[in-house]
């Protein structure tokens, strides 16, 4: 059950690991070619070490004093009593430690480091979108005074992770050194743009654009189609575990649309991914490819969250060992989990 905390409800705890190598043509000349998408092997589409913002980590690490290591640097494998292993949990609002990044705990060249790894862990294009997502979902608040961050492992060495969290974000940068996910590990978005129900239509939320196309697919299908991808109940948004190649999955095969169907959805797909570097776009589709890419996946709409008599605005995504679920009632929330193995273990709390 979600319950009200001071922004919005609280949905939940998240936790996992991931691995390396893209194919894949590029995303642009494919659909524009109308070529089948996660072909020709590519070396390096992940993160390193040696990425932007692991070197921006590596180098925040080494100006932390020995006081400021012991509040925001944890081992690899450190747990909790409330959260269990830190290092991969998620929820749509928390904070990581208690220290924000414009608190005075960081000194300014710290917290200028701390902003160099947020700007390398998105995608340049849309730094602006969540500069205003960040405001508008804090009370108007600046970038850095309602996040905070922790340190996992040592930066530089074969095992290390930063993790940023605040309200509607969890993002990470790893350098790949995570095994076997995408991402560093689940990960969170949303907004709340227009207050905590949005307005009608969700003016100015930043992610909406993801499930206008959406519902575009759904307005494509042939009518049979559409109700084999409308599923009367959506799961607890947080519920994100993998299900595996023999799972029961809701929805329509992707398998089962036409290839102009398909195409459209990969631009969902893209659009998806948009929002984060390439370095971590490009890993999250090679997890997928190693699954079977998109026609292992299945597409849901759900009845009890329609935005008018034909449109949907909580759908989900999902294969094997992937997941995109996007909640837009009352307001956006976005749960993302992707690996290359449906093994790897996810612990949650509703």
């Amino acid at each position: 059950m979600e319950h009200q905390d001071d922004f919005c409800p609280e949905c939940s705890d998240v936790t996992l690991n991931r691995r390396d190598l893209l194919r894949g043509l590029s995303m642009g000349a494919a659909l524009a070619a109308g070529l089948p998408l996660f072909a020709t092997p590519r070396a390096q589409a992940a993160p390193t070490p040696t990425s932007a913002a692991e070197t921006a980590v590596k180098a925040l690490y080494e100006s932390l004093t020995d006081e400021q290591k012991k509040a925001v640097c944890f081992s690899w494998d450190h747990k909790d009593d409330k959260r269990g292993l830190l290092r991969t949990h998620v929820s749509n609002n928390w904070q990581i430690t208690k220290q924000t990044i414009r608190s005075g705990f960081y000194n300014k060249k710290q917290q200028d480091i701390i902003h160099d790894i947020f700007k390398g862990i998105i995608n340049p294009e849309w730094y602006a979108k969540f500069l205003k997502q960040l405001k508008d979902d804090t009370g108007g608040k600046e970038w850095g005074n309602s996040q905070s961050i922790a340190i996992f492992g040592t930066p530089g060495s074969d095992k290390f992770e930063f993790v940023m969290t605040g309200r509607h974000m969890t993002i990470r940068a790893d350098g790949n050194t995570t095994e076997n996910v995408a991402f560093g590990g689940p990960i969170f978005y949303g907004h709340a743009a227009s207050g905590f129900t949005e307005k009608p239509g969700h003016p100015g939320n930043v992610f909406f654009p993801q499930a206008e196309m959406a519902n575009k697919v759904y307005q494509m299908i042939d009518p049979k189609q559409q109700a084999k991808a409308l599923v009367g109940e959506q799961p607890h948004e947080s519920e994100v575990g993998f299900k595996g190649p023999k799972g029961l999955f809701t929805g329509i095969a992707v398998a089962e649309l036409a290839s102009e169907h398909k195409k459209e959805l990969q631009k969902v797909l893209m659009a998806l991914l948009e929002p984060y570097r390439k370095e971590d776009q490009d890993e999250a589709l090679e997890c997928l490819n190693k699954q079977g890419g998109l026609d292992k996946c299945y597409l849901s709409y759900y009845r009890d969250s329609k935005l008018d008599d034909k449109n949907w605005d909580c759908w989900r995504l999902e294969g094997p060992a992937f997941v995109w679920g996007f909640r837009g009632t009352p307001h956006v929330h976005v749960w993302v989990n992707i690996a290359d193995d449906p093994k790897v273990p996810l612990n949650a709390k509703g």
